[in-house]
């Protein structure tokens, strides 16, 4: 973007309020179901765990839309962990709500209901302070909407995305332009078959990588994660849990680890995505020991460092 003619002070401004990380996408409402526990209208949204894990590194800024009906106190956490200026509230409106049930192997997920609700006819505007953040993160959202957010921001040294079935099924040429604008994708197993019409994933990620990404990262559940940069193809198994109580949010979890960290190290050589894949798993495997958002909420600095050390003497050999 051409800064010939601003005035000096908004150029000041603009480096005063400069964030690492802006996350775009939604902020939702929930409702979950498995076997053991429902949670209903909880808060979620893959841009709500996106940004809760990479606050965890850097500081971060979240971009999207709730309606009236999204409580007060779920807000005031949000300002407690991120830059919220980006959340826009729409007093007519109702927030976006997925309701989803898991069966007893957690490994899959049934949509029982997507309401759109305000994301639906969503105009995103950037505050001015965020249109210097370095790195971007544009989660599952509408990939028409990702593509306009992208035009805000000045010159971001890393942009990725992600989609979801619902976009894939209902906007897949938009989802396939979304891609050929971003440096990176991060996509689950099951999207990744479902966009590239193929079983094997490097041929997915292949694929997606010849629409124009530099990289891809498929995430893979509880069989870790791939990532394909180049010749390089980084397997990663996931960390080892004894328990998981609600699945949801581990692949935006995922998504803000590694954006979180490749945003702390100030680095995109393939050393430190190989680094920022391990710190991914490492959160989508606190995101899931609690319903919710709860355990992101929970866990320092000092508990990611100590699960990637245990998770560095586990793998070595």
């Amino acid at each position: 973007m051409n800064n010939i003619g601003k005035p000096l002070f908004i150029l000041k401004m603009k480096i005063l309020f400069q964030n690492m990380i802006t996350v775009f996408g939604t902020v939702a409402l929930d409702t979950t179901r498995t076997p053991f526990k429902t949670g209903t209208r909880i808060m979620g949204g893959a841009a709500t765990y996106a940004s809760l894990s990479s606050s965890i590194f850097v500081d971060t800024s979240l971009v999207g839309i709730v309606g009236s009906d999204f409580p007060s106190e779920y807000m005031d956490i949000l300002d407690n962990r991120v830059d919220t200026k980006g959340i826009i509230v729409k007093q007519d409106g109702k927030t976006f709500h997925y309701d989803s049930s898991f069966d007893y192997d957690f490994a899959h997920r049934i949509s029982n209901k997507t309401e759109l609700n305000v994301i639906a006819d969503f105009e995103p505007v950037i505050p001015t302070e965020y249109i210097n953040s370095e790195y971007i993160y544009l989660a599952n959202n509408d990939p028409i909407q990702n593509m306009k957010i992208l035009e805000y921001f000045s010159n971001p040294k890393l942009t990725v995305c992600d989609t979801i079935e619902y976009w894939i099924l209902n906007k897949r040429e938009d989802v396939v332009k979304m891609m050929s604008k971003v440096d990176g994708v991060v996509i689950n197993d099951e999207e990744a078959r479902l966009l590239c019409k193929t079983t094997n994933l490097i041929k997915c990620a292949k694929l997606i990588m010849s629409w124009g990404p530099l990289f891809t990262i498929v995430k893979k559940g509880e069989h870790g994660s791939l990532l394909i940069n180049g010749d390089t193809v980084f397997p990663a198994p996931a960390y080892p849990m004894e328990e998981i109580v609600d699945p949801t949010g581990a692949g935006d979890s995922f998504a803000g680890g590694f954006m979180g960290y490749v945003a702390k190290q100030n680095n995109t050589d393939i050393n430190t995505m190989k680094e920022a894949v391990i710190y991914g798993n490492v959160m989508g495997a606190f995101a899931v020991e609690d319903f919710g958002v709860q355990k992101l909420l929970s866990i320092t600095k000092e508990d990611v460092q100590n699960r990637y050390q245990m998770y560095r003497n586990m793998v070595k050999f």
